[in-house]
């Protein structure tokens, strides 16, 4: 959680995924979209900003037997690309956009990749269609392999709820990073529940990474 303004406009901090920390840092990475992001755009170097984190749940890291397929759908590469790097030369990334200008860190996340598949909206890059499509036919190529596969992901809500029928159909467990939009970021606010089998579930704490088969949607 981050404070874009010493003052009351806005208010509220922003969430943001943490998207890579290193030995000097810690970094992120965020779409221009509204007034706080705007705000952050236009901080000048060596502003000090409030930060607040890391808060909630992160991916659990799968076992040495399992091939990781992670599923990024626009900025939500920020929330699983941290993964791929942990899990350098061993996953394979399905990254959706609307256009090949929103495929962040296409070219770093090629490097570490096992294999990369691309979709956009408009065809201007990979595929056209929608990268849940992809990952469908990925695994029906390999249904016959044995190969034992989990799943990481993070996009809008249409695209989480396409991957975790996806994973359900082929039976693979999968991981979702939900997007809410957050007040407090502590749990206090209740502003970010989801219905889940267990009740509602704040996001913020009790996620933001929940497996697939939790949520009702």
């Amino acid at each position: 959680m981050i404070e874009v303004s010493r003052g009351t406009d806005p208010l509220l901090k922003r969430a943001f995924s943490l998207f890579r920390k290193t030995s000097q840092d810690v970094q992120i990475l965020y779409r221009i979209c509204g007034k706080g992001t705007e705000i952050l755009r236009n901080l000048r170097e060596g502003t000090a900003v409030d930060m607040l984190g890391p808060l909630g749940t992160s991916y659990p890291v799968p076992a040495d037997d399992t091939i990781p397929l992670i599923v990024a759908g626009g900025i939500g590469i920020a929330s699983v690309y941290s993964l791929l790097e942990r899990l350098a030369g061993r996953a394979y990334l399905f990254f959706g956009a609307r256009t090949k200008e929103d495929l962040l860190m296409l070219h770093e996340a090629k490097q570490i990749s096992r294999g990369v598949f691309i979709s956009t909206d408009d065809g201007s890059e990979g595929e056209k269609g929608t990268v849940a499509n992809i990952l469908g036919d990925f695994l029906f190529r390999r249904t016959s392999t044995g190969d034992r596969f989990g799943i990481y992901a993070c996009g809008p809500q249409p695209l989480l709820q396409a991957v975790s029928q996806t994973a359900l159909q082929y039976r693979i467990t999968s991981y979702i990073s939900m997007e809410e939009h957050m007040a407090c970021g502590v749990g206090a606010c209740l502003g970010c529940v989801v219905k889940t089998r267990d009740g509602y579930k704040r996001v913020c704490k009790e996620g933001p990474v929940f497996q697939s088969t939790e949520i009702l949607w």
